[in-house]
């Protein structure tokens, strides 16, 4: 299941340069990718047990503040033991791609704060989401 969400880009999000800072496009990518968690587990489990491992960001363009809203993707790629790889994309609106990325994250156990071992439950919500068509 692909996932959008569209972002305004915020006055606070340009740096001196008149352009979006690097840092805030990995803002934008996560925004997206917690809102694909939460839709993609559903009852099957909470957003909080994951955490981010890797990202790596392709930036492709220039984003300025006349751009006024990017849209972001998130399509899952790959479901692992205990983690899911992300494919994410930042377009313009007109469509042109300003960064693409890969993420990579981790199910969590709460107690000991290591990795843990997909459940069930999670691992059937994300193959689900895995042969959901895009919308």
């Amino acid at each position: 299941m692909a996932h959008e969400k569209h972002v305004e880009i915020r006055w606070s999000d340009v740096d001196a340069y008149l352009h979006v800072n690097k840092a805030v496009y990995a803002t934008y990518l996560e925004e997206c990718r917690d809102e694909w968690v939460d839709d993609a587990l559903g009852d099957a489990g909470e957003s909080w047990d994951f955490v981010l491992a890797r990202v790596a960001i392709d930036f492709r363009r220039e984003l300025r503040l006349e751009d006024e809203e990017v849209i972001v993707s998130c399509t899952l790629e790959r479901i692992g033991n205990s983690s899911v790889t992300l494919r994410e994309q930042i377009r313009t609106l007109e469509g042109e791609l300003a960064a693409e990325a890969e993420a990579v994250l981790v199910a969590r156990d709460r107690e000991r704060g290591r990795s843990r071992p997909l459940s069930e439950a999670e691992r059937e919500a994300f193959e689900r989401a895995l042969e959901a068509p895009a919308r």
